[in-house]
């Protein structure tokens, strides 16, 4: 009997997945295929003038080649190294770097914040770019502890398709559960990547046992390994039935591969030189062809059956071997649903926006080839580069070609206004290159004068259009921030709001309270405060005190503030703490889950709710 997912969540994560969906699932989307054109994401000045006089509409052969990748594991299964060794192999770098640093070794590109360096973990997502072969591929690397879970899900909702890293000696853990079910969610295709094999290990069949119980995921092993820890020789390709050896060499290159047809028994017997695992991968190859259904692609994009791959990353075995065949499988940019109204100014629009009601439910396909450009907010990161104190937001391109000095509408800005986006960066860890020209499926960075917040969506014609809003997960720790030293007024309400843009924590504030009044900070995990208060620090040079609120979890009352009056009349709300949200929606802090509970149960006109949309038009 299969053990259900819900042993594993807690309600308010369940309620927030189920709900959420319609920001998360993107659309399935087909484009009549072509020839990939080998030109790379930079156009010449000619191509560009010619695009722009013709229209926005992106060139379909370069919607084939963009493929997009998120990295999901639970912490310390080896995902920020992963990440190199596709850098690696992809060109992108010519030596790997190391989470955590000795000697000689470089940092790791995707974690590049001084305080991921020290710790050896990802705080935040990263996006690098780079062409490999015919494709331009995008990989977001994103955190794996689960205090900076939005950051992973807010990646998720650029992604494509996802790689779920295991620890081949742990196999699945709650991180890895919980993102499981975001992608399922998303209807994402997941690809599987058991890593650290060159360390003791579970069973491959005991791990495949555990995902199709857990998770109802079929998988289809493509790379079967041959032994694992101090035995583990290398992996059978199943696809074009060849086994690939690798020697043992230096961690930072690319790792010395033999290839060995699997008909080729002599040969195969003797390099792999050991008796007992040769006799088990025949073994293994026979029962794995009698009982394991084929591969079926439109099942894979549906979410019903997942590539699995065994290999490791620190040894960079079967790391480019994994790059090839998610080059061949991976699907391309996807369609997103959103809403759409007419652009009108002036008394029209503010008829338009009353017509329009409370209805901000996305009914309309946003298609790649859609003949004018969009694309939504995902991220934002202020100090990449400390010495211009620079902001960027990030953006996904849905449709259309991004073009260098385009002028764009905004969902949450007055119709009719206009921002000029005069340039705009591709983006690789930290380091930067100005972009002319960028098409579905790519991640670009423009610079964010503090106009463009998570969940926007930019666009050009003459219609609004707004893709669903990032929800927003209930904080379970609660803080008053203060400025301790006056004389830094300055930096420090510059530094807590370009943080808070990012959405490092979110923030709330007492009732009817314009910004003068003492702001709270809201956080899924402690963890969060500490690098809040670690980057206040460090890249605005000022201190920061945190008074903590007994309270452990926080409700958004989509009832609206009449309904919390009365609530709050009828003697309902004793010991709830009534704030409001950077809306200035009303949000009740409870001091645990049974009071939370029982309010929602007997004050159902308070629709209370674990989790927040940002509105998608204003």
């Amino acid at each position: 009997m299969r053990r259900s997912l819900s042993a594993h969540f807690c309600l308010p994560t369940l309620f927030f997945l189920r709900n959420a969906s319609a920001f998360l699932a993107p659309a399935s989307y087909a484009i009549t295929p072509s020839t990939p054109s080998t030109s790379s994401l930079f156009s010449t000045a000619d191509e560009t003038a010619a695009i722009i006089n013709e229209s926005f509409v992106a060139p379909l052969h370069e919607i084939e080649r963009r493929r997009n990748l998120a990295i999901i594991s639970h912490p310390d299964s080896g995902k920020t190294t992963m990440t190199e060794k596709l850098l690696l192999y992809g060109g992108a770098l010519q030596q790997a770097g190391a989470v955590r640093m000795k000697g000689e070794q470089r940092a790791t590109q995707s974690d590049f914040m001084e305080m991921e360096k020290a710790r050896g973990i990802s705080i935040s997502s990263t996006v690098m770019s780079f062409d490999y072969n015919t494709l331009h591929i995008n990989i977001l690397d994103t955190p794996g502890h689960q205090d900076f879970s939005e950051d992973t899900y807010r990646a998720l909702a650029a992604a494509d398709n996802a790689v779920m890293l295991l620890d081949a000696a742990k196999g699945l853990e709650p991180q890895t559960r919980k993102l499981f079910e975001v992608c399922r969610m998303r209807q994402l295709p997941l690809f599987t990547f058991v890593n650290k094999m060159d360390r003791p290990a579970m069973s491959p069949y005991e791990i495949m046992d555990q995902i199709e119980q857990e998770f109802g995921l079929e998988t289809y092993p493509i790379l079967w390994p041959i032994g694992d820890g101090e035995r583990f020789k290398g992996v059978l390709d199943r696809i074009d039935n060849v086994v690939h050896l690798f020697d043992r060499g230096d961690r930072k290159s690319k790792a010395q591969v033999e290839q060995v047809p699997m008909d080729d028994l002599e040969t195969l017997e003797k390099r792999i030189d050991d008796e007992e695992l040769f006799e088990k991968l025949l073994e293994d190859q026979e029962l794995l062809q009698e009982l394991i259904a084929p591969l079926d692609m439109d099942r894979v994009i549906a979410g019903e059956q997942s590539p699995l791959f065994f290999g490791s990353a620190m040894t960079n075995f079967g790391v480019q071997l994994f790059l090839d065949k998610f080059c061949n499988m991976g699907t391309k940019p996807s369609g997103r649903l959103a809403k759409r109204k007419e652009e009108v100014k002036g008394k029209k629009a503010k008829e338009s926006n009353a017509d329009s009601g409370d209805d901000d439910e996305a009914d309309e396909l946003i298609a790649p080839d859609h003949g004018e450009f969009s694309g939504f907010v995902f991220k934002t990161q202020a100090n990449l580069d400390p010495k211009h104190r620079d902001r960027l937001a990030y953006i996904r391109v849905v449709s259309g070609s991004f073009q260098k000095g385009m002028k764009v509408g905004h969902s949450r800005s007055k119709p009719g206004k206009k921002f000029q986006l005069a340039q705009a960066q591709t983006l690789f860890g930290s380091d930067r290159e100005s972009v002319e020209v960028a098409y579905p499926g790519d991640v670009i960075g423009i610079n964010n004068p503090g106009n463009f917040a998570i969940g926007d969506t930019l666009f050009t014609g003459n219609e609004q259009i707004a893709f669903p809003g990032i929800p927003s997960f209930s904080p379970e720790k609660f803080a008053f921030i203060r400025n301790p030293n006056p004389s830094t007024y300055k930096s420090f309400q510059k530094g807590v709001d370009q943080l808070l843009a990012e959405g490092a924590v979110q923030s709330l504030r007492q009732r009817n309270d314009d910004g003068g009044g003492p702001l709270i900070l809201a956080a899924v995990g402690q963890l969060q405060f500490e690098v809040v208060q670690a980057r206040l620090k460090s890249e605005y040079k000022v201190d920061s005190d945190l008074e903590a609120i007994g309270y452990t979890l926080a409700r958004w009352a989509d009832g609206g503030w009449d309904a919390v009056d009365k609530a709050d009349a009828d003697g309902k709300l004793f010991g709830i703490m009534i704030v409001q949200d950077r809306w200035q929606r009303p949000v009740l802090l409870f001091r645990n889950d049974w009071k939370a509970a029982s309010v929602a149960e007997e004050e159902k006109y308070l629709e209370l709710k674990p989790w927040s949309k940002p509105p998608m038009f204003e």
